[in-house]
Parts: C-alpha cells; sequence; structure tokens
C-alpha cells in the first residue's frame, strides 16, 4: 500500500470518526434569547451616520495617514541601518 493510499485511508477513518462524534445541537429558546439580549447590531442607519459625519470622518483619515507615514519612516529608518552596515 503506498504512502498516498494510507494517508487517505486515514482520512476517511478521522472524517468517519468526526461524523459519528460531531453532531448538530438544537440550542434551547432560552439560550437564543439570551444570546440576542449580549449581542448588539449596529444598522446601516447607524452606519450611513457615522459616514456622514465629517469629525469621524476626518479622525479615521487622520489616523490611517498617520499610522502610514509611522511606517514608511520606521522602515527607512531599517533601510538605511542595514545599507550603511553592507556598505
Amino acid at each position: 500500500m503506498s504512502e498516498k493510499d494510507q494517508n487517505h485511508k486515514q482520512f476517511d477513518t478521522l472524517e468517519a470518526r468526526l461524523a459519528g462524534t460531531l453532531r448538530p445541537v438544537q440550542p434551547t429558546r432560552e439560550h437564543i434569547h439570551r444570546m440576542r439580549s449580549r449581542v448588539r447590531f449596529s444598522g446601516p442607519r447607524v452606519l450611513s451616520r457615522r459616514l456622514a459625519d465629517w469629525e469621524y470622518l476626518l479622525i479615521v483619515v487622520g489616523g490611517v495617514a498617520s499610522v502610514t507615514v509611522f511606517l514608511v519612516t520606521v522602515a527607512r529608518f531599517v533601510f538605511n541601518l542595514m545599507t550603511r552596515r553592507s556598505g
């Protein structure tokens, strides 16, 4: 028996075992209600309001620009450090 056939046999055995072990479980209604009360979804109105808010948009753009400048500065520093050592 080749190694490939042996691997397929092991996976088939594992799949059969998992199929018998991992069965779908139906949650109780109480559990569903508890989880719904814990999880809060923000609707599309909240998202559209945030995008229309200039201050929020300015903070997001400024944050992205700041992180970009920081990463470029670190990359240039590392590049200069490496070129000085090798040269």
